[in-house]
């Protein structure tokens, strides 16, 4: 009986400290985090741009689809804080509309590839040989290629609509989540807790999953915040190029496309979304570099 209590003993000493090395790492985290003022405002002007894309209907002051040909080309007032476009709608109204397709754009592509990258790069480290050549040879036949030229190919493959942005944006960006998480998996499966859970006949799903993946979520929160600025400038690219979002929407990307004509009579038009973008892109780098910094050890001050 003293044996098992010691056992129990020590087994719960040992949950217990895992525990607080847990709680310790993620509190120093956040502590370096919040001195960061950069990453601090990014993600302060990520959340502004959340709330607005969310409240847009009760925050436009005007109908960003509305036409009124009377009102073409006003400049900024009072009325029409940014002025409005070709067609008479306001641009304020129509760049807080397009907050929710630029940051759908953003965040869905970016999880999708995160999910694929995940597991492709956990089973290529894992696994090792055949399955890890075959699946970085794809993923290099990936990277070979230019990412806004590839987005561009299967754009006009399968047709310009939002659905198909998401897709071809997930097309060209799984292989370098992939690379990613296959080096960390390489550095990882020949530790000490991995082969011992190898050795009591743990699944390699669950030693994957229970084990490696976890110690991956640092990296992953940093790459998921780079990525997410990558997709919302391809899918400007993508609709400045007449392939991404389609009128009416009022996608950032497109109104600077439409709006590239006017520069000279109506500058408002092209660069108030363009700033639009400018702030959330780095916004989003900000906070992505606060977190390399903040969960990196070398880089820590």
């Amino acid at each position: 009986m003293n044996v098992v209590r010691n056992v129990i003993t020590k087994r719960e000493l040992i949950e217990a400290s895992d525990e607080l090395v847990k709680e310790t790492f993620w509190q120093d985290v956040f502590k370096s985090l919040i001195k960061d003022r950069m990453a601090i405002a990014g993600g302060i002007v990520i959340l502004l741009f959340i709330l607005v894309s969310i409240f847009a209907p009760l925050i436009a002051p005007h109908d960003p689809y509305e036409v009124n040909l009377d009102q073409q080309f006003l400049k900024p007032s009072g009325e029409h804080w940014l002025g409005t476009d070709m067609f008479g709608r306001d641009v304020l109204s129509r760049i807080i509309y397009g907050s929710r397709i630029s940051l759908l754009i953003g965040i869905i592509p970016s999880l999708i590839t995160m999910t694929i990258g995940i597991v492709l790069g956990i089973v290529a480290g894992y696994f090792g040989k055949k399955t890890d050549f075959t699946i970085m040879t794809i993923s290099d036949m990936v990277l070979s290629f230019p990412s806004l030229l590839l987005a561009m190919v299967v754009m006009y493959t399968l047709g310009a609509s939002l659905l198909n942005i998401f897709i071809a944006l997930s097309i060209v960006g799984w292989a370098g989540t992939a690379r990613v998480v296959r080096s960390q998996t390489l550095s990882l499966k020949n530790k000490e807790f991995v082969e011992s859970a190898k050795a009591i006949g743990v699944k390699p799903y669950i030693i994957m999953i229970r084990h490696i993946l976890p110690n991956c979520i640092p990296q992953l929160l940093v790459l998921f915040t780079l990525e997410i600025p990558g997709a919302i400038l391809s899918e400007a690219s993508l609709s400045f190029l007449g392939v991404g979002a389609q009128p009416p929407a009022s996608s950032w990307g497109l109104m600077v496309s439409n709006g590239k004509e006017f520069l000279f009579n109506a500058p408002w038009v092209a660069i108030s979304p363009g700033i639009a973008i400018l702030i959330v892109v780095l916004a989003f780098n900000f906070l992505g570099d606060g977190l390399r910094d903040a969960l990196d050890p070398y880089l820590k001050s």
